[in-house]
């Protein structure tokens, strides 16, 4: 999947908001969230590298506009707050924030099937379409402990490169998008596809496609990114959080 949507500079603080907000909530639906654990961010537009994180202690279904906290990239919280930043969530997001002009959000989950597939020695395998969609951007970084330390962050975003999805070896997932809507929509089918490889090989003897298959796959991935995530995705999935998680825009 190739990124083709705007760059964080165009949108407003108060439209990334709502945006991180209703991912916030959407995680929760989809049943991704782990207690109080993992983090999303959303750098906001200006020259200072700003962005928005999850107030440590709240479940994700509680997650508001108005509650996220506004941070830089050294951790200090930016305007007045009772409210902590997780210190771990910190490191991971302040080494893609600072490195990726492109991105505005990070995602990171620790699901059950994202860290299954995590574990494995063969990382995501592409034995179906959603894994193959994923295959030409996926990027892996090896396990180095609990994300405290920052000399950790040049090697994570050396790893990242210019992907958009990555596999924190026996850790977890994570996703970038130049928006809210297109580093959700690549976490849906990261998310999906560890699902579909777990149940898979607990089923039986894998068949992988015949090897050609994979460079049909990449070229047609090429089409897809931005412009559905946001036009098309996204504006379904606000609907969602609007009828199930309301409250998210306050």
């Amino acid at each position: 999947m190739q990124a083709v949507s705007q760059s964080p500079g165009n949108r407003t603080e108060a439209e990334i908001r709502t945006d991180l907000a209703a991912a916030y909530r959407l995680v929760a639906l989809f049943g991704w969230d782990d207690l109080v654990f993992t983090h999303i961010s959303a750098r906001i537009p200006g020259p200072d590298h700003h962005f928005l994180i999850n107030p440590y202690g709240h479940l994700f279904h509680e997650i508001s506009a108005s509650s996220l906290v506004k941070i830089d990239l050294e951790g200090n919280v930016i305007e007045p707050t009772s409210h902590m930043v997780n210190a771990a969530g910190f490191t991971i997001h302040s080494a893609v924030h600072a490195a990726r002009e492109d991105v505005e959000c990070v995602i990171h989950l620790h699901t059950v099937a994202g860290t299954a597939v995590s574990c494995l020695e063969t990382g995501l395998a592409p034995i179906h379409q959603s894994a193959m969609l994923l295959n030409s951007q996926l990027a892996y970084h090896d396990y180095e402990g609990v994300a405290l330390n920052h000399d950790e962050r040049p090697r994570l975003v050396a790893d990242l490169g210019e992907s958009n999805i990555m596999i924190l070896r026996n850790h977890g997932t994570l996703t970038t998008g130049r928006s809210v809507a297109e580093a959700f929509t690549y976490m849906y089918f990261l998310e999906r596809s560890c699902a579909i490889q777990v149940a898979a090989q607990s089923s039986g003897k894998v068949r992988y496609p015949a090897g050609q298959v994979q460079n049909v796959v990449d070229e047609q991935s090429k089409s897809l990114g931005g412009v559905a995530a946001e036009r098309l995705v996204w504006p379904a999935l606000l609907r969602l959080a609007d009828e199930r998680s309301p409250g998210f825009r306050n």
